[in-house]
């Protein structure tokens, strides 16, 4: 083998290693998630995910302009929604005047140029915590679906770029896509979470927006973790209906899902490094098991060697700050 193949060559200096780096990170990669809260001045801390906060929509607002001089340029929103207002259609969805809507159109006349993304499922509506409509204990596919279609034209009309449904209900991008055209929102892209796992790393996200299932779990629709096949047809399929950009959650533990689709599909993947894996870093962080910043950014450049395009990370603007 000597001295024709010496593979060190390539890594013998600081000045090669940068040369031949296949993967790089830049701000334009990252979405960030954002809690929206009611109220003004509000910035509450979130137990399970130290350092990451809900803020009500003025402090929002000062965020994203942060955010966007920092080279970010897109935001994903999720709101707290007063348990007063949730019920088992979510009807509070639908307002018009409600939370996200008048978030996304704030954020708009703000900075015009930043894609707002928008999670569209009713589990953050839902007095049950589930992603859709309950009757007699289960998951009403078709019911739910058509709630769903009305809240994602809502919040294009608000301002929303970038509609993204993470129900993982049968038929939601067809039906989406269609009420999206019929309303006329043409340029409004779909983010689908394609592969969304029925997983244990959710815990931390859904105490910040209280949005646990009150019964039971989410496997009736969330996808087994046992399985690969099943979300690599939920991909395809969703983009045959009209999805966008796909979305693998969570990220980590499911790179081999990225890296499969990314040998077979000609659109954007996405994957969401979730808040388990946030707060499981942190926490590593403050016993100083970790480096903490540089194991973060060897996570983020896992999901890019994977094939991911876009990643949806808490850890986006302290990254950006240290790295980029």
């Amino acid at each position: 083998m000597f001295p024709k193949k010496r593979n060190r060559r390539l890594r013998s200096n600081k000045t090669f290693r940068e040369m031949f780096q296949e993967n790089h990170l830049s701000p334009n990669d990252f979405i960030v998630p954002l809690f929206i809260t009611e109220g003004k001045n509000i910035k509450e801390d979130i137990k399970s995910m130290p350092d990451y906060y809900r803020m009500s929509i003025d402090l929002i607002k000062k965020e994203v302009k942060l955010l966007w001089e920092m080279g970010l340029r897109s935001v994903l929103l999720f709101p707290k929604i007063e348990k007063s207002l949730k019920n088992n259609t979510g009807s509070e969805a639908l307002n018009p005047n409600g939370l996200i809507q008048r978030a996304i159109k704030e954020i708009k006349n703000s900075i015009p140029e930043m894609v707002i993304m928008t999670d569209v499922a009713l589990d953050p509506y839902s007095s049950y915590g589930h992603d859709g409509i309950v009757e007699n204990g289960k998951i009403i596919n078709d019911l739910t679906v058509e709630i769903l279609k009305k809240m994602a034209v809502s919040h294009a009309s608000c301002g929303a770029d970038v509609i993204a449904p993470s129900d993982m209900m049968d038929g939601t991008i067809k039906n989406i896509r269609l009420e999206l055209e019929k309303e006329k929102f043409h340029e409004t892209l779909i983010m689908s979470y394609s592969a969304k796992y029925a997983s244990n790393f959710y815990g931390p996200f859904r105490s910040a927006l209280d949005s646990s299932p009150g019964f039971g779990d989410k496997k009736t629709y969330q996808i087994d973790f046992h399985n690969s096949k099943q979300a690599i047809r939920k991909t395809i399929t969703d983009i045959e209906e009209g999805a966008d950009i796909v979305m693998i959650k969570p990220g980590l533990t499911y790179l081999d899902i990225v890296k499969e689709l990314s040998s077979m599909i000609n659109i954007p993947i996405a994957s969401y490094q979730v808040s388990g894996e946030y707060s499981m870093l942190k926490a590593a962080a403050k016993k100083g098991y970790i480096d903490y910043e540089k194991t973060i950014y060897e996570q983020l450049i896992a999901f890019k060697r994977a094939g991911s395009k876009l990643i949806a990370s808490y850890f986006a603007k302290e990254i950006v700050k240290k790295f980029l």
